[in-house]
């Protein structure tokens, strides 16, 4: 089947799509990691431990426990949206929805999807949200 440059213009082509999948597949095993090890960090800091120091330091220990509790909590937060929006790219490469732009139907450049493989909106249509 002859694809018109038209249609080209529309979607990438398996090749390319090809690219994305194995980059989009490289960011999400590092994000799942990073997350499994936020995830660990947070599990040890919920063990209280046997430590029963008396005082204020126990005091502050307490406050700056809760602030890295919560830093993590954040991070880790950030981290799972990060790998669900790789894992839906994923879902548009396999779809054939993948580099377009969900706002003005365009494809998004190569450049673009290289820097930011989970995006789904063009420099334009991101910059137009902003103002």
């Amino acid at each position: 089947m002859k694809i018109t440059n038209q249609e080209e213009n529309l979607r990438y082509s398996e090749e390319e799509l090809k690219e994305f999948e194995e980059l989009i597949s490289q960011k999400l095993d590092q994000s799942r990691k990073e997350l499994n090890y936020i995830k660990q960090a947070l599990s040890k800091r919920n063990d209280s431990g046997t430590d029963n120091t008396s005082g204020t330091s126990k005091l502050l220990e307490d406050g700056a426990d809760t602030t890295e509790k919560e830093n993590l909590s954040q991070l880790a937060a950030r981290q799972q949206k990060f790998t669900q929006q790789l894992e839906n790219a994923m879902i548009r490469i396999k779809n054939g929805t993948y580099g377009i732009c969900v706002d003005t139907g365009k494809l998004i450049p190569k450049e673009r999807l290289r820097a930011v493989p989970h995006t789904q909106h063009s420099i334009e249509a991101k910059l137009k949200k902003a103002n």
